[in-house]
Protein backbone atom coordinates (compact mmCIF):
# COMPACT_ATOMS: atom_id res chain seq x y z
CA UNK A 1 0.00 0.00 0.00
CA UNK A 2 1.23 3.47 -0.89
CA UNK A 3 0.15 6.20 1.49
CA UNK A 4 -0.75 9.76 0.63
CA UNK A 5 -0.74 12.84 2.78
CA UNK A 6 -2.72 16.07 2.70
CA UNK A 7 -0.51 18.62 4.46
CA UNK A 8 -2.19 21.77 5.77
CA UNK A 9 -0.74 25.01 7.19
CA UNK A 10 -1.34 26.52 10.60
CA UNK A 11 -0.30 29.85 12.01
CA UNK A 12 -1.46 28.92 15.52
CA UNK A 13 -3.05 26.18 17.61
CA UNK A 14 -6.62 27.05 16.62
CA UNK A 15 -5.82 26.90 12.90
CA UNK A 16 -3.96 23.62 13.39
CA UNK A 17 -6.84 21.93 15.19
CA UNK A 18 -9.17 23.20 12.47
CA UNK A 19 -6.89 21.64 9.85
CA UNK A 20 -7.07 18.29 11.65
CA UNK A 21 -10.85 18.46 12.00
CA UNK A 22 -11.29 19.32 8.33
CA UNK A 23 -9.31 16.35 7.04
CA UNK A 24 -5.56 17.04 7.06
CA UNK A 25 -3.26 14.03 7.31
CA UNK A 26 -0.45 16.27 8.54
CA UNK A 27 -0.08 19.87 9.70
CA UNK A 28 2.96 22.12 9.50
CA UNK A 29 3.37 24.88 12.05
CA UNK A 30 6.08 27.31 13.12
CA UNK A 31 8.47 26.70 16.01
CA UNK A 32 8.88 29.37 18.72
CA UNK A 33 11.79 30.73 16.65
CA UNK A 34 13.52 30.07 13.31
CA UNK A 35 10.29 29.10 11.50
CA UNK A 36 10.60 31.17 8.28
CA UNK A 37 7.50 33.16 9.24
CA UNK A 38 8.45 35.63 11.94
CA UNK A 39 4.77 36.41 12.55
CA UNK A 40 3.76 32.76 12.97
CA UNK A 41 5.77 31.38 15.87
CA UNK A 42 4.17 29.04 18.41
CA UNK A 43 5.03 28.01 21.95
CA UNK A 44 6.20 24.50 22.74
CA UNK A 45 3.20 24.16 25.04
CA UNK A 46 0.76 24.85 22.20
CA UNK A 47 2.60 22.47 19.90
CA UNK A 48 2.39 19.73 22.54
CA UNK A 49 -1.38 20.31 22.82
CA UNK A 50 -1.58 20.05 19.06
CA UNK A 51 0.39 16.79 18.98
CA UNK A 52 -1.84 15.28 21.64
CA UNK A 53 -4.94 16.18 19.65
CA UNK A 54 -3.65 15.31 16.19
CA UNK A 55 -2.11 11.98 17.11
CA UNK A 56 -5.54 10.67 18.08
CA UNK A 57 -6.20 10.51 14.35
CA UNK A 58 -2.72 9.52 13.25
CA UNK A 59 -2.21 13.07 11.97
CA UNK A 60 1.45 14.12 11.96
CA UNK A 61 2.81 17.44 13.14
CA UNK A 62 5.72 18.93 11.23
CA UNK A 63 7.44 21.92 12.77
CA UNK A 64 9.33 24.45 10.69
CA UNK A 65 12.92 25.23 11.70
CA UNK A 66 13.69 26.50 8.22
CA UNK A 67 15.45 29.83 8.45
CA UNK A 68 19.12 30.30 7.77
CA UNK A 69 20.87 30.48 11.11
CA UNK A 70 23.66 32.65 12.39
CA UNK A 71 26.40 30.76 14.23
CA UNK A 72 25.24 32.01 17.63
CA UNK A 73 21.73 30.68 16.91
CA UNK A 74 22.71 27.04 16.37
CA UNK A 75 22.65 26.08 20.05
CA UNK A 76 19.26 27.78 20.72
CA UNK A 77 17.91 25.98 17.65
CA UNK A 78 19.19 22.65 18.95
CA UNK A 79 17.55 23.20 22.34
CA UNK A 80 14.25 24.11 20.69
CA UNK A 81 14.48 20.93 18.60
CA UNK A 82 14.80 18.83 21.74
CA UNK A 83 11.90 20.62 23.43
CA UNK A 84 9.77 19.95 20.37
CA UNK A 85 10.84 16.31 20.30
CA UNK A 86 9.60 15.87 23.87
CA UNK A 87 6.38 17.63 22.85
CA UNK A 88 5.81 14.83 20.32
CA UNK A 89 6.47 16.37 16.89
CA UNK A 90 6.83 14.01 13.95
CA UNK A 91 9.37 15.86 11.79
CA UNK A 92 11.33 19.07 11.36
CA UNK A 93 11.19 21.04 8.11
CA UNK A 94 14.64 22.59 7.73
CA UNK A 95 16.67 24.70 5.32
CA UNK A 96 20.04 25.21 6.96
CA UNK A 97 22.40 22.24 6.65
CA UNK A 98 24.28 23.52 9.68
CA UNK A 99 21.59 21.78 11.75
CA UNK A 100 22.96 18.45 10.56
CA UNK A 101 26.13 19.05 12.56
CA UNK A 102 24.16 19.28 15.79
CA UNK A 103 23.16 16.56 18.21
CA UNK A 104 19.55 16.57 17.08
CA UNK A 105 16.81 14.41 18.59
CA UNK A 106 15.71 11.29 16.68
CA UNK A 107 13.12 13.07 14.56
CA UNK A 108 12.87 12.78 10.74
CA UNK A 109 14.10 15.74 8.71
CA UNK A 110 12.23 17.20 5.77
CA UNK A 111 14.07 19.39 3.29
CA UNK A 112 12.30 22.73 2.99
CA UNK A 113 11.43 24.15 -0.42
CA UNK A 114 13.74 27.00 0.64
CA UNK A 115 16.59 24.63 -0.25
CA UNK A 116 15.62 25.05 -3.93
CA UNK A 117 15.01 21.36 -4.61
CA UNK A 118 14.72 21.27 -8.40
CA UNK A 119 16.72 18.32 -9.71
CA UNK A 120 17.12 14.62 -9.14
CA UNK A 121 20.73 15.29 -8.11
CA UNK A 122 19.47 17.66 -5.40
CA UNK A 123 17.07 15.08 -4.02
CA UNK A 124 19.54 12.18 -4.13
CA UNK A 125 22.06 14.30 -2.28
CA UNK A 126 19.49 15.24 0.37
CA UNK A 127 18.65 11.57 0.86
CA UNK A 128 22.32 10.84 1.53
CA UNK A 129 22.36 13.62 4.11
CA UNK A 130 19.51 12.01 6.03
CA UNK A 131 16.40 13.73 4.69
CA UNK A 132 13.52 11.32 4.05
CA UNK A 133 10.98 13.83 2.75
CA UNK A 134 11.74 16.63 0.30
CA UNK A 135 9.58 19.65 -0.49
CA UNK A 136 9.98 20.15 -4.23
CA UNK A 137 10.39 23.51 -5.92
CA UNK A 138 7.04 24.86 -7.05
CA UNK A 139 8.28 25.41 -10.60
CA UNK A 140 8.64 21.73 -11.52
CA UNK A 141 6.56 20.10 -14.23
CA UNK A 142 4.98 16.66 -13.96
CA UNK A 143 7.76 15.21 -16.10
CA UNK A 144 10.45 16.68 -13.85
CA UNK A 145 8.69 15.35 -10.74
CA UNK A 146 8.47 11.90 -12.32
CA UNK A 147 12.18 11.97 -13.15
CA UNK A 148 13.05 12.81 -9.54
CA UNK A 149 10.75 10.08 -8.21
CA UNK A 150 12.39 7.47 -10.45
CA UNK A 151 15.85 8.56 -9.31
CA UNK A 152 14.95 8.56 -5.60
CA UNK A 153 11.92 6.26 -5.15
CA UNK A 154 12.48 5.88 -1.41
CA UNK A 155 12.24 9.62 -0.74
CA UNK A 156 8.78 10.95 0.02
CA UNK A 157 8.14 13.79 -2.43
CA UNK A 158 6.14 16.72 -1.13
CA UNK A 159 4.72 19.30 -3.54
CA UNK A 160 2.63 22.43 -3.17
CA UNK A 161 -0.86 22.26 -4.61
CA UNK A 162 -2.48 25.49 -3.46
CA UNK A 163 -1.74 29.02 -2.29
CA UNK A 164 0.50 32.01 -2.83
CA UNK A 165 3.51 31.85 -5.13
CA UNK A 166 6.94 33.41 -4.84
CA UNK A 167 8.17 34.71 -8.19
CA UNK A 168 11.74 33.70 -7.35
CA UNK A 169 12.94 30.18 -6.76
CA UNK A 170 12.44 29.68 -3.02
CA UNK A 171 15.60 30.34 -1.07
CA UNK A 172 17.14 32.35 -3.92
CA UNK A 173 15.41 35.68 -3.31
CA UNK A 174 17.53 38.39 -1.74
CA UNK A 175 15.52 41.43 -2.88
CA UNK A 176 13.76 41.97 0.43
CA UNK A 177 17.07 41.90 2.32
CA UNK A 178 18.77 44.16 -0.20
CA UNK A 179 16.02 46.80 -0.37
CA UNK A 180 14.53 46.73 3.11
CA UNK A 181 16.97 44.87 5.36
CA UNK A 182 14.46 42.05 5.86
CA UNK A 183 15.69 38.63 4.80
CA UNK A 184 13.24 36.21 3.20
CA UNK A 185 15.54 33.42 4.37
CA UNK A 186 15.11 34.70 7.92
CA UNK A 187 11.31 34.73 7.87
CA UNK A 188 10.98 38.47 7.33
CA UNK A 189 10.07 38.84 3.64
CA UNK A 190 8.85 42.36 2.81
CA UNK A 191 7.15 41.10 -0.37
CA UNK A 192 9.22 43.04 -2.89
CA UNK A 193 7.46 41.06 -5.62
CA UNK A 194 4.06 42.50 -4.69
CA UNK A 195 5.12 46.11 -5.32
CA UNK A 196 4.20 48.17 -8.41
CA UNK A 197 6.95 48.65 -11.00
CA UNK A 198 7.41 50.37 -14.31
CA UNK A 199 9.36 48.65 -17.05
CA UNK A 200 11.89 50.72 -19.01
CA UNK A 201 14.05 49.82 -21.98
CA UNK A 202 17.67 50.64 -22.78
CA UNK A 203 16.73 54.12 -24.01
CA UNK A 204 14.71 55.05 -20.94
CA UNK A 205 11.37 54.54 -22.66
CA UNK A 206 8.57 53.38 -20.39
CA UNK A 207 7.18 50.16 -21.81
CA UNK A 208 4.77 49.39 -18.96
CA UNK A 209 3.84 51.85 -16.24
CA UNK A 210 2.97 51.15 -12.61
CA UNK A 211 1.93 47.52 -12.80
CA UNK A 212 2.52 44.68 -10.36
CA UNK A 213 4.87 43.03 -12.80
CA UNK A 214 6.32 40.41 -10.44
CA UNK A 215 3.10 39.55 -8.61
CA UNK A 216 1.95 36.05 -9.51
CA UNK A 217 -1.47 34.50 -9.31
CA UNK A 218 -2.05 31.86 -6.66
CA UNK A 219 -1.55 28.16 -7.27
CA UNK A 220 -4.54 25.85 -7.64
CA UNK A 221 -3.86 22.24 -8.66
CA UNK A 222 -7.04 20.66 -7.34
CA UNK A 223 -7.90 19.26 -10.78
CA UNK A 224 -4.49 17.64 -11.23
CA UNK A 225 -3.93 15.75 -7.99
CA UNK A 226 -4.16 12.34 -9.66
CA UNK A 227 -1.57 13.30 -12.27
CA UNK A 228 0.73 14.45 -9.46
CA UNK A 229 0.10 11.23 -7.59
CA UNK A 230 1.07 9.19 -10.66
CA UNK A 231 4.21 11.31 -11.09
CA UNK A 232 5.38 10.35 -7.60
CA UNK A 233 4.03 13.03 -5.24
CA UNK A 234 2.89 11.58 -1.93
CA UNK A 235 2.49 14.68 0.20
CA UNK A 236 0.17 17.41 -1.12
CA UNK A 237 0.96 20.71 0.54
CA UNK A 238 -1.30 23.72 1.00
CA UNK A 239 0.47 27.07 1.43
CA UNK A 240 -0.74 29.50 4.08
CA UNK A 241 0.92 29.72 7.50
CA UNK A 242 -0.15 33.37 7.64
CA UNK A 243 -3.71 32.73 6.43
CA UNK A 244 -6.76 32.89 8.69
CA UNK A 245 -8.74 29.98 10.07
CA UNK A 246 -11.53 30.26 7.46
CA UNK A 247 -8.96 29.73 4.70
CA UNK A 248 -7.49 26.68 6.45
CA UNK A 249 -10.91 25.12 6.98
CA UNK A 250 -12.21 25.70 3.47
CA UNK A 251 -9.09 24.81 1.49
CA UNK A 252 -8.31 21.73 3.60
CA UNK A 253 -11.86 20.44 3.21
CA UNK A 254 -11.85 21.08 -0.55
CA UNK A 255 -8.63 19.14 -1.10
CA UNK A 256 -9.74 16.39 1.30
CA UNK A 257 -12.80 15.77 -0.83
CA UNK A 258 -10.77 15.85 -4.04
CA UNK A 259 -8.17 13.40 -2.74
CA UNK A 260 -10.78 11.06 -1.27
CA UNK A 261 -12.50 10.84 -4.65
CA UNK A 262 -9.20 9.72 -6.18
CA UNK A 263 -8.41 7.22 -3.42
CA UNK A 264 -11.87 5.71 -3.76
CA UNK A 265 -11.11 4.62 -7.34
CA UNK A 266 -7.39 3.97 -6.79
CA UNK A 267 -7.22 1.19 -4.15
CA UNK A 268 -3.42 0.95 -4.44
CA UNK A 269 -3.25 4.27 -2.58
CA UNK A 270 -4.53 5.13 0.89
CA UNK A 271 -4.48 8.15 3.14
CA UNK A 272 -1.89 8.16 5.90
CA UNK A 273 -4.21 9.13 8.77
CA UNK A 274 -7.68 7.99 9.71
CA UNK A 275 -11.03 9.35 10.69
CA UNK A 276 -13.85 10.80 8.64
CA UNK A 277 -14.57 14.52 8.60
CA UNK A 278 -18.08 15.84 8.18
CA UNK A 279 -18.74 19.49 7.34
CA UNK A 280 -21.54 21.96 7.96
CA UNK A 281 -20.66 23.79 4.73
CA UNK A 282 -19.85 23.02 1.11
CA UNK A 283 -16.13 23.62 0.47
CA UNK A 284 -15.63 26.23 -2.22
CA UNK A 285 -12.17 27.50 -3.18
CA UNK A 286 -13.61 30.57 -4.89
CA UNK A 287 -14.57 31.89 -1.44
CA UNK A 288 -11.03 31.89 -0.06
CA UNK A 289 -8.16 34.31 -0.63
CA UNK A 290 -6.74 34.24 -4.14
CA UNK A 291 -5.22 36.50 -6.76
CA UNK A 292 -6.65 34.33 -9.50
CA UNK A 293 -5.39 30.82 -10.15
CA UNK A 294 -2.69 29.06 -12.13
CA UNK A 295 -1.36 25.48 -12.21
CA UNK A 296 2.12 27.09 -12.42
CA UNK A 297 4.39 25.14 -14.82
CA UNK A 298 2.82 21.77 -13.99
CA UNK A 299 2.29 21.20 -17.72
CA UNK A 300 5.00 23.57 -18.92
CA UNK A 301 5.24 27.31 -19.46
CA UNK A 302 2.09 29.40 -19.97
CA UNK A 303 1.60 33.15 -20.30
CA UNK A 304 -1.13 33.58 -17.66
CA UNK A 305 0.97 33.33 -14.51
CA UNK A 306 0.95 36.93 -13.33
CA UNK A 307 -1.65 39.20 -11.75
CA UNK A 308 -0.29 42.60 -12.84
CA UNK A 309 -3.41 44.62 -12.00
CA UNK A 310 -3.36 44.00 -8.26
CA UNK A 311 -1.54 41.89 -5.67
CA UNK A 312 -4.69 41.69 -3.55
CA UNK A 313 -7.40 39.09 -3.39
CA UNK A 314 -10.43 40.09 -5.45
CA UNK A 315 -12.51 37.18 -4.23
CA UNK A 316 -15.39 35.66 -6.13
CA UNK A 317 -16.88 37.43 -9.14
CA UNK A 318 -20.51 38.23 -8.29
CA UNK A 319 -21.93 40.20 -11.20
CA UNK A 320 -21.97 43.57 -12.97
CA UNK A 321 -23.22 47.01 -12.11
CA UNK A 322 -26.64 47.52 -13.66
CA UNK A 323 -27.35 51.03 -12.39
CA UNK A 324 -25.79 53.61 -10.07
CA UNK A 325 -28.16 55.75 -8.00
CA UNK A 326 -27.62 58.45 -5.39
CA UNK A 327 -27.10 56.03 -2.48
CA UNK A 328 -27.57 52.66 -4.10
CA UNK A 329 -25.90 50.38 -6.61
CA UNK A 330 -28.13 47.94 -8.48
CA UNK A 331 -26.35 44.76 -9.47
CA UNK A 332 -27.10 42.24 -12.17
CA UNK A 333 -26.37 39.05 -10.27
CA UNK A 334 -27.76 35.74 -9.03
CA UNK A 335 -25.76 36.00 -5.79
CA UNK A 336 -27.26 36.69 -2.36
CA UNK A 337 -25.72 39.77 -0.73
CA UNK A 338 -25.47 40.60 2.97
CA UNK A 339 -25.07 43.70 5.09
CA UNK A 340 -21.34 44.17 5.60
CA UNK A 341 -20.19 42.56 2.36
CA UNK A 342 -17.03 44.01 0.82
CA UNK A 343 -17.08 44.45 -2.97
CA UNK A 344 -14.40 45.63 -5.37
CA UNK A 345 -14.00 46.68 -9.00
CA UNK A 346 -11.44 48.18 -11.35
CA UNK A 347 -11.84 51.89 -11.96
CA UNK A 348 -11.31 53.70 -15.25
CA UNK A 349 -7.57 53.86 -14.60
CA UNK A 350 -7.31 50.11 -14.00
CA UNK A 351 -6.88 50.46 -10.23
CA UNK A 352 -8.66 48.11 -7.84
CA UNK A 353 -11.20 49.97 -5.70
CA UNK A 354 -13.48 48.69 -2.97
CA UNK A 355 -16.54 49.59 -0.95
CA UNK A 356 -18.63 48.22 1.90
CA UNK A 357 -22.33 47.34 1.60
CA UNK A 358 -24.22 49.04 4.42
CA UNK A 359 -27.52 47.41 3.59
CA UNK A 360 -28.48 44.79 1.02
CA UNK A 361 -32.04 44.49 -0.27
CA UNK A 362 -31.93 41.85 -2.97
CA UNK A 363 -29.75 43.23 -5.76
CA UNK A 364 -30.04 46.79 -4.41
CA UNK A 365 -26.86 47.53 -2.49
CA UNK A 366 -26.97 50.63 -0.33
CA UNK A 367 -23.59 52.21 0.27
CA UNK A 368 -22.21 55.41 1.71
CA UNK A 369 -23.24 58.28 -0.57
CA UNK A 370 -19.77 59.78 -0.15
CA UNK A 371 -18.39 56.80 -2.06
CA UNK A 372 -20.76 57.23 -4.99
CA UNK A 373 -19.98 60.93 -5.12
CA UNK A 374 -16.23 60.51 -4.74
CA UNK A 375 -13.60 60.76 -7.44
CA UNK A 376 -13.52 56.96 -7.60
CA UNK A 377 -16.34 56.47 -10.08
CA UNK A 378 -18.15 53.18 -10.33
CA UNK A 379 -19.85 52.81 -13.67
CA UNK A 380 -22.63 50.86 -15.28
CA UNK A 381 -21.23 47.60 -16.65
CA UNK A 382 -18.32 47.36 -14.19
CA UNK A 383 -17.55 43.81 -13.06
CA UNK A 384 -17.84 43.24 -9.31
CA UNK A 385 -16.00 40.83 -7.05
CA UNK A 386 -16.84 40.06 -3.44
CA UNK A 387 -13.63 40.49 -1.47
CA UNK A 388 -15.37 39.98 1.88
CA UNK A 389 -18.35 37.64 2.18
CA UNK A 390 -20.02 38.49 5.49
CA UNK A 391 -22.36 35.49 5.58
CA UNK A 392 -19.56 33.08 4.67
CA UNK A 393 -17.16 34.52 7.23
CA UNK A 394 -19.81 34.38 9.97
CA UNK A 395 -20.50 30.75 9.15
CA UNK A 396 -16.82 29.82 9.02
CA UNK A 397 -16.11 31.46 12.39
CA UNK A 398 -18.14 28.79 14.17
CA UNK A 399 -17.79 25.02 14.41
CA UNK A 400 -17.80 23.73 10.86
CA UNK A 401 -16.45 20.17 11.04
CA UNK A 402 -16.19 17.07 13.15
CA UNK A 403 -13.72 14.24 12.71
CA UNK A 404 -14.37 10.77 14.03
CA UNK A 405 -12.70 7.35 13.78
CA UNK A 406 -15.01 4.54 12.75
CA UNK A 407 -15.25 1.83 15.42
CA UNK A 408 -17.16 -1.39 16.12
CA UNK A 409 -18.14 -3.48 19.16
CA UNK A 410 -18.62 -7.21 19.49
CA UNK A 411 -20.36 -8.53 22.62
CA UNK A 412 -20.26 -12.30 23.29
CA UNK A 413 -21.25 -14.50 26.20
CA UNK A 414 -18.63 -16.63 27.96
CA UNK A 415 -18.76 -19.32 30.59
CA UNK A 416 -18.11 -16.82 33.40
CA UNK A 417 -19.84 -13.78 31.92
CA UNK A 418 -19.25 -11.74 28.81
CA UNK A 419 -16.49 -10.66 26.44
CA UNK A 420 -16.48 -7.19 24.87
CA UNK A 421 -14.27 -6.44 21.85
CA UNK A 422 -13.56 -2.99 20.50
CA UNK A 423 -12.03 -2.48 17.04
CA UNK A 424 -11.44 0.62 14.97
CA UNK A 425 -10.17 1.68 11.56
CA UNK A 426 -6.85 2.77 13.07
CA UNK A 427 -5.93 -0.87 13.69
CA UNK A 428 -7.10 -0.99 17.28
CA UNK A 429 -8.41 -4.36 18.41
CA UNK A 430 -8.91 -4.78 22.15
CA UNK A 431 -10.93 -7.32 24.12
CA UNK A 432 -11.71 -7.82 27.77
CA UNK A 433 -13.71 -10.46 29.64
CA UNK A 434 -16.02 -9.47 32.47
CA UNK A 435 -17.33 -11.80 35.15
CA UNK A 436 -21.09 -11.32 35.29
CA UNK A 437 -24.01 -13.52 36.26
CA UNK A 438 -26.11 -14.64 33.32
CA UNK A 439 -29.70 -13.43 33.57
CA UNK A 440 -32.32 -14.25 30.98
CA UNK A 441 -34.01 -11.17 29.54
CA UNK A 442 -37.78 -10.92 29.29
CA UNK A 443 -37.49 -9.10 25.98
CA UNK A 444 -34.88 -8.72 23.25
CA UNK A 445 -32.08 -6.47 24.59
CA UNK A 446 -30.21 -5.97 21.32
CA UNK A 447 -31.46 -2.43 20.66
CA UNK A 448 -30.71 -1.34 24.24
CA UNK A 449 -27.20 -2.85 24.12
CA UNK A 450 -26.43 -1.04 20.86
CA UNK A 451 -27.71 2.24 22.26
CA UNK A 452 -25.43 2.04 25.30
CA UNK A 453 -22.30 0.95 23.44
CA UNK A 454 -22.73 3.59 20.76
CA UNK A 455 -22.51 6.41 23.29
CA UNK A 456 -18.85 7.28 22.78
CA UNK A 457 -19.19 10.89 23.89
CA UNK A 458 -16.18 13.16 23.39
CA UNK A 459 -13.85 10.35 22.36
CA UNK A 460 -12.47 10.51 18.80
CA UNK A 461 -14.57 7.46 17.87
CA UNK A 462 -17.97 6.98 16.31
CA UNK A 463 -19.64 3.59 16.51
CA UNK A 464 -20.49 2.12 13.13
CA UNK A 465 -21.73 -1.29 14.23
CA UNK A 466 -22.49 -3.37 17.32
CA UNK A 467 -22.67 -7.13 16.92
CA UNK A 468 -24.26 -9.19 19.67
CA UNK A 469 -23.49 -12.93 19.77
CA UNK A 470 -25.48 -14.51 22.61
CA UNK A 471 -26.39 -18.16 23.05
CA UNK A 472 -29.42 -16.94 25.01
CA UNK A 473 -31.19 -13.53 25.20
CA UNK A 474 -29.24 -12.32 28.25
CA UNK A 475 -30.00 -9.24 30.30
CA UNK A 476 -27.17 -6.86 31.25
CA UNK A 477 -27.96 -3.71 33.27
CA UNK A 478 -27.32 -0.57 31.22
CA UNK A 479 -25.09 0.88 33.95
CA UNK A 480 -22.90 -2.24 33.92
CA UNK A 481 -22.64 -2.22 30.15
CA UNK A 482 -21.74 1.47 30.18
CA UNK A 483 -18.97 0.81 32.69
CA UNK A 484 -17.53 -1.95 30.50
CA UNK A 485 -17.57 0.40 27.53
CA UNK A 486 -15.81 3.15 29.49
CA UNK A 487 -13.20 0.75 30.82
CA UNK A 488 -12.37 -0.54 27.37
CA UNK A 489 -12.25 2.88 25.71
CA UNK A 490 -10.26 4.61 28.46
CA UNK A 491 -7.53 2.02 28.21
CA UNK A 492 -7.31 2.48 24.48
CA UNK A 493 -5.21 5.24 23.00
CA UNK A 494 -5.65 5.71 19.24
CA UNK A 495 -2.51 4.77 17.39
CA UNK A 496 -1.45 4.76 13.79
CA UNK A 497 -1.13 1.22 12.48
CA UNK A 498 0.20 2.41 9.10
CA UNK A 499 3.84 2.20 10.00
CA UNK A 500 5.08 2.40 6.42
CA UNK A 501 4.36 6.13 6.40
CA UNK A 502 5.30 6.83 10.02
CA UNK A 503 9.00 7.36 9.28
CA UNK A 504 9.95 7.67 12.93
CA UNK A 505 13.74 7.57 12.86
CA UNK A 506 15.18 6.33 16.13
CA UNK A 507 18.80 7.33 15.62
CA UNK A 508 20.54 10.67 15.32
CA UNK A 509 21.47 11.73 11.82
CA UNK A 510 25.21 11.44 11.36
CA UNK A 511 26.98 13.72 8.86
CA UNK A 512 28.08 12.02 5.66
CA UNK A 513 31.76 12.74 5.27
CA UNK A 514 31.50 12.57 1.47
CA UNK A 515 28.73 15.16 1.26
CA UNK A 516 29.14 18.89 1.05
CA UNK A 517 28.33 20.04 4.54
CA UNK A 518 29.22 23.70 4.21
CA UNK A 519 26.29 25.24 6.08
CA UNK A 520 24.32 27.84 4.18
CA UNK A 521 24.23 30.10 7.23
CA UNK A 522 27.97 30.64 6.82
CA UNK A 523 27.71 31.51 3.13
CA UNK A 524 25.85 34.77 3.80
CA UNK A 525 26.17 37.22 6.64
CA UNK A 526 22.82 38.85 5.80
CA UNK A 527 24.36 42.18 4.87
CA UNK A 528 23.18 43.78 1.59
CA UNK A 529 26.75 44.49 0.50
CA UNK A 530 27.59 40.79 0.45
CA UNK A 531 24.44 39.50 -1.23
CA UNK A 532 24.66 37.89 -4.69
CA UNK A 533 24.37 40.16 -7.70
CA UNK A 534 21.25 38.24 -8.69
CA UNK A 535 18.58 39.38 -6.25
CA UNK A 536 16.02 37.02 -7.78
CA UNK A 537 16.20 34.00 -10.06
CA UNK A 538 12.84 33.26 -11.64
CA UNK A 539 11.35 30.74 -13.99
CA UNK A 540 8.64 33.33 -14.60
CA UNK A 541 9.69 35.63 -17.44
CA UNK A 542 8.31 39.09 -18.17
CA UNK A 543 9.23 38.78 -21.83
CA UNK A 544 7.13 35.66 -22.19
CA UNK A 545 4.27 37.03 -20.09
CA UNK A 546 3.97 40.14 -22.29
CA UNK A 547 4.41 38.45 -25.66
CA UNK A 548 8.07 39.41 -26.15
CA UNK A 549 9.74 36.01 -25.81
CA UNK A 550 12.86 35.93 -28.00
CA UNK A 551 12.48 32.20 -28.57
CA UNK A 552 8.89 32.47 -29.77
CA UNK A 553 8.99 35.69 -31.83
CA UNK A 554 9.79 35.04 -35.47
CA UNK A 555 8.83 38.34 -37.11
CA UNK A 556 12.21 39.98 -36.48
CA UNK A 557 10.48 42.99 -34.96
CA UNK A 558 12.17 43.42 -31.59
CA UNK A 559 10.05 45.87 -29.57
CA UNK A 560 11.87 45.68 -26.24
CA UNK A 561 15.45 46.89 -26.44
CA UNK A 562 17.69 45.48 -23.73
CA UNK A 563 18.87 46.06 -21.14
CA UNK A 564 15.45 46.27 -19.48
CA UNK A 565 14.90 47.77 -16.04
CA UNK A 566 12.26 47.44 -13.34
CA UNK A 567 11.71 50.83 -11.70
CA UNK A 568 10.17 51.29 -8.27
CA UNK A 569 8.08 54.31 -7.43
CA UNK A 570 11.00 55.82 -5.48
CA UNK A 571 13.19 55.68 -8.59
CA UNK A 572 15.30 52.64 -7.75
CA UNK A 573 16.12 50.65 -10.88
CA UNK A 574 16.82 46.92 -11.19
CA UNK A 575 18.26 45.48 -14.34
CA UNK A 576 16.70 42.32 -15.74
CA UNK A 577 18.72 39.46 -17.12
CA UNK A 578 17.39 36.77 -19.47
CA UNK A 579 18.89 33.32 -19.92
CA UNK A 580 16.87 32.01 -22.83
CA UNK A 581 18.69 28.68 -22.85
CA UNK A 582 17.51 27.97 -19.30
CA UNK A 583 14.25 29.93 -19.74
CA UNK A 584 15.04 31.98 -16.64
CA UNK A 585 14.85 35.65 -15.73
CA UNK A 586 16.99 37.33 -13.10
CA UNK A 587 16.50 40.57 -11.19
CA UNK A 588 19.90 42.16 -10.67
CA UNK A 589 21.34 44.72 -8.33
CA UNK A 590 21.36 48.27 -9.73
Amino acid sequence: MRYTELLSPARDLACAIAAVDHGADAVYIGAPRFGARAAAGNSVEDIQKLCDYAHQFGVKIYVTLNTLLRPEELEPARLIAWDLYHAGVDAFITQDEALLRLALPPVPLHASTQMDNRTKEDVVRLKKLGFNQVVLARELSLEQIKEIHEAAPDVTLEAFVHGALCVSYSGRCYASEYCFGRSANRGECAQFCRLPFSLEDANGNTLIKDKYLLSLKDMNRQKYLEEMLDAGVRSFKIEGRLKDIAYVKNVTAAYREALDAILKRRPEFARSSYGTSTYTFQPDLSRSFSRGYTDYFLFGRTSDLASPETPKSRGREVGRVKEVRRDCIIVSSTEVFSNGDGLCFFDEGGNLQGFRVNRAEGNHLFVNSNFINSEVKIRKGDRLWRSFDKAWEDMMSGKTAERRINANFLLEDTEQGFKLTFSAENGTNRSEEFVQEHQLARTDQTASIKEVLCKLGDTPYVCQNVEVRFSQPWFIPRSVLAEWRRKLIEKEKPMNAKADFEQKAKANFEPNAKADFEPQSLKLDFQPSTLPNQLMTCRFCLRHAWGQCLKERHDGNEKWQEPLYLVLGDGRRFRLGFDCKKCEMTVLKP
